[in-house]
């Protein structure tokens, strides 16, 4: 298997100065060349533009250009942008990919169409109640530490079996995929390779796994939505 050359968003200008449409194009079509490199169907690849800390005035080129994906990051942050975004383009579909408390449950199942980073029994629980109580089913992603990294969210490999059957069986949850974030100096297409296996294993169709730096390696291994931001809106000031 030939290696992927991935895209460089280390020299993106800052957010709000990053030509937005620009990189969403290049994006794309980054997609688009990966995908047919590996004789796949482009329109299989979904791109999640992540807009965590963007402001709104940011987003609106990437809709206006056509972009209706979106992945956040803060519920928070998300309930104070996205409802009058969506007000004007209501066909958004906003997907969660940071890590979700327990009590932020109720938000998310009312804002989100897609979470990312379900990872344990008790999110599992919270998340089933307000399914339940709102009657909104947003769909389901088991987020994997396939890196075996304590310091970052998602369910070890060895413990996916027994937290899928816990949610499908136990919580009447429905679980679409999976989704996982390989260690930073980790060369990733090994970790999309063990994600793909796992969920090919359960039948789960989608596989949420890529980002700006490495989105072209996911691809190959099979990815069904990739979660990009820098080399779409710029590179963000980090949280201090």
């Amino acid at each position: 298997m030939t290696d992927v050359a991935t895209p460089s968003p280390t020299d993106k200008p800052p957010v709000g100065q990053a030509d937005v449409a620009a990189g969403l194009a290049e994006v794309l079509a980054g997609i688009r060349r990966a995908a047919e490199d590996s004789e796949r169907d482009p329109a299989g690849v979904h791109l999640i533009a992540v807009s965590k800390t963007v402001p709104a005035e940011h987003i609106l080129p990437a809709l206006e250009a056509g972009q209706r994906l979106f992945g956040e990051n803060y519920v928070q942050e998300s309930k104070a942008k996205w409802p009058a975004l969506r007000e004007r383009y209501p066909d958004v579909e906003l997907h969660f990919v940071g890590p979700l408390q327990s009590n932020k449950a109720r938000e998310a199942v009312e804002l989100f169409d897609v979470i990312h980073s379900l990872d344990r029994l008790s999110l599992a629980a919270a998340l089933a109640k307000e399914i339940a109580r709102s009657g909104r089913t947003p769909k389901l992603l088991i987020q994997v530490d396939t890196g075996d990294e304590p310091q970052k969210g998602g369910v070890a490999p060895d413990k996916l079996d027994a937290l899928l059957a816990e949610c499908r069986d136990t919580h009447g949850l429905a679980i679409n995929g999976l989704m996982c974030i390989p260690p930073a100096d980790d060369p990733p297409s090994a970790h999309f390779a063990l994600l793909a296996g796992i969920a090919a294993r359960h039948n789960l169709p989608i596989l949420s796994m890529g980002m700006s730096a490495d989105y072209p390696a996911a691809i190959q291994m099979g990815a069904t939505h990739v979660r990009v931001g820098t080399a779409i809106f710029g590179a963000r000031t980090p949280k201090v």
